[in-house]
Parts: structure tokens; sequence; C-alpha cells
């Protein structure tokens, strides 16, 4: 219903019974896009979901190999206390996290929407869990052939695992996409605020344009529609 609202003729939003089929009037999105920063917004946005795959998918391969295949002192300890951080609740963090940055003179800046999911706990745990059940032939044989960790990482563990890179870098894209608390807290200038930051401000100031709130929520949902429709597709590693 909001995209039939979105596009109806403004006289036949509050009709009843409601429209099922619209008008296929755009103007109201049009009206909406040029009235406020949307293009940039969602630049941002896409920036911040990335650089925070890159950056916590580089950790979670990390930590989780080592976890599995380095044998260090304390290794049960440092799961555990992995695990006990899947139980503190984000809100938690919020006020320690953004001391931090302002410590670090990161306020307003995008570094700031990153820097605190740059580690996926539940990316570890999933991960770890999945080399788990790798045959731990291939590693022997690894050793035996004079391979390394990194090579043995690069050359077997990832080319086994991109299902599961591929599952975690898509949760912490929709994660990103749908931060709102930490960004509203941590930035103030609308260059550097992410879609849904701008839908809360567009959310605030005109609350009763009915139409152009839900053309709004669809410039925020669209694109996440579209990532899902791709990512329902055959990937390349199935051929």
């Amino acid at each position: 219903m909001t995209f039939v609202t979105s596009i109806d003729r403004p006289k036949d939003v509050f009709v009843y019974p409601p429209h099922l089929v619209p008008d296929w009037n755009f103007s109201v999105w049009a009206q909406t896009w040029r009235g406020n920063t949307w293009s940039l917004a969602i630049a941002n946005t896409v920036v911040i979901a990335v650089a925070t795959i890159v950056i916590a998918l580089a950790t979670t391969v990390l930590a989780a190999y080592a976890l599995v295949y380095i044998p260090f002192r304390g290794k049960g300890v440092v799961w555990t206390m992995l695990l006990a951080v899947l139980m503190i609740p984000e809100q938690a963090l919020l006020i320690p996290n953004f001391v931090t940055m302002a410590k670090l003179h990161l306020v307003d800046t995008r570094i700031a929407q990153v820097i605190p999911y740059g580690a996926s706990i539940f990316g570890v745990f999933l991960l770890r869990q999945h080399l788990l059940t790798l045959p731990r032939e291939y590693h022997d044989a690894a050793k035996i052939d004079g391979c390394g960790h990194l090579a043995y990482l690069w050359r077997v563990v990832l080319p086994l695992s991109k299902p599961i890179l591929f599952t975690i870098a898509l949760y912490i894209f929709i994660g990103c996409w749908n931060s709102l608390i930490w960004p509203l807290m941590v930035t103030s200038k609308p260059s550097v605020q992410p879609i849904e930051v701008l839908l809360s401000t567009f959310l605030t100031q005109d609350s009763s344009n009915w139409q152009g709130l839900s053309a709004a929520a669809m410039f925020a949902t669209l694109p996440m529609i579209a990532l899902f429709a791709l990512s329902d597709s055959p990937p390349a590693w199935q051929g």
C-alpha cells in the first residue's frame, strides 16, 4: 500500500475503499526527490556499507581462522568472551562508542559510522562453525606440501567459504542500510548522513504529507528490494 499511495493522485489517497491499483502518478516522486538530497544519502550509505563489509570480512576471516587452525593458550577463554559480546545489547555500547569517536575527533565523519561495526561477532561465529566442518585432511595435506597459514587461507579456506562470506556480507549490508540510532547520534551534517537519517528528518519535517512520506519510504526500500532480487539469482560459485 505504501507504493500505491506514493503514486496515487492526491484526491485518491484517502478514498474508501482504498485503491489496490495505483494511478501511476509519479509527480510526487519527482517532487520529493528534488526537494531533498536523496542521491547523496544513498551514496553515503553505500560507501559506509561497503567500507564496513570490507573491514568486517577481513577481521572475521582472520579471527575465525585463528580460532580453528592456530593453537594458542586461552583459546577457549577468547571464544567464550566473543560469545559473551553477542549478549550485550547494541544500545549499551552507544555512549562508550560516541565518547571514543569524540576523543578521536571523528564525529560528523563517515569513518565514525564504519569503525564500531568493523568487526562482526556473528560473522566470526558463523564462519568458525563452517570451518569446523571442513575436512581436517585439507589442512594436513597443505602442511605436507609446505603451505603456510596465509597460503592455505587464500587458496583453500576462502574459495570453500564463499557462500558463508556472501551471507555475512549481506547481513552487514542490511544492518548498515537500516542503521539509524548510531548515525543520528554521531552525525549532524547532511553531507555524511545515510539514507535512514534523511528519511527520519523528512518524517519529522513533513509528517502530514502522506504521499511524500510514501515516496521517501520507497526511495529507502527499493535498493534493498533490488539487492534481494539479485541475491536470489544463482551465485557464481554455483555455476
